[in-house]
């Protein structure tokens, strides 16, 4: 593992990723986006392992925190990432043409952008290697909101509208005052045929994101065309019970299997 890599060209806030090298050559390459309602966690906390020893290389990235920015910073670091590793893809022994994505909640919810605004020049950013790509390939969204609007109506165990909550320091404030930004940063927004194709997984009893976040995102994107499936875990939250069990990390290794093949 090669730990600490310097990914993006602001000197003001650098950010990294730590690289998990695959023992094969020109191997498809999944980045893991970490949760932590865009304001904490730790890229050094990966599920990926198993990906890695079935054959792919594995990219942990860090982000920036909303205590420093505001939406659209998070898809801008994403993105920046992505075209890092595609500009380094030679260096890393990757396929810079098999980037996929997965993230679980915050992180679900930045790799369902990354999937759906490939080609959107408005969260490039400008931090490094614009000449390259920032299209990606294949995602897994693991409960990640989809909707931050149609999230206040929804049953949940938190607030998802006031200043202080995760959708509210997201865009800067309530959600009612700033309800365009909220619905810029909602993946569901951007949904379009293009859409790379996407495994969308979510619990019944999740009382942090609803469910209801996910089935409207899988119905959205099938509405249009796009590639998606969705998976619902019975009786199980926010990251617990199926979640935890050997056969979540198969459906997740069997959806690149299918999107990037060796």
């Amino acid at each position: 593992m090669q730990a600490d890599i310097r990914y993006n060209q602001d000197p003001a806030v650098p950010l990294h990723l730590d690289f998990y090298p695959s023992v094969r050559t020109l191997a498809p390459v999944v980045v893991w986006i970490h949760g932590g309602a865009w304001q904490v966690g730790s890229r050094e906390i990966t599920p990926t392992q198993f990906l890695n020893d079935n054959g792919y290389a594995v990219a942990s990235i860090s982000y920036r925190f909303t205590d420093v920015a505001i939406f659209p910073a998070q898809i801008q670091d994403c993105k920046c990432a992505i075209r890092f590793l595609r500009a380094n893809a030679k260096a890393f022994g990757i396929d810079a043409a098999k980037i996929g994505v997965w993230g679980a909640s915050a992180g679900g919810h930045l790799a369902a952008m990354l999937a759906i605004t490939n080609g959107h020049i408005e969260f490039e950013g400008d931090d490094g290697y614009g000449s390259y790509s920032s299209d990606v390939q294949a995602a897994c969204d693991w409960f990640g909101p989809s909707d931050l609007v149609s999230m206040l109506d929804q049953v949940s165990s938190i607030d998802h509208a006031g200043p202080e909550s995760p959708e509210g320091r997201l865009v800067g404030g309530h959600i009612s005052r700033n309800r365009q930004l909220a619905e810029i940063a909602s993946p569901i927004s951007h949904v379009a045929q293009n859409a790379a194709p996407m495994l969308i997984v979510h619990g019944t009893k999740d009382a942090v994101v609803p469910c209801a976040q996910s089935t409207a995102l899988f119905n959205r994107l099938k509405d249009v065309g796009a590639e998606a499936k969705l998976l619902t875990y019975e009786g199980s939250g926010h990251g617990d019970g199926a979640f935890l069990e050997q056969s979540a990390r198969d459906a997740v290794l069997q959806f690149f299997r299918q999107q990037l093949p060796f």
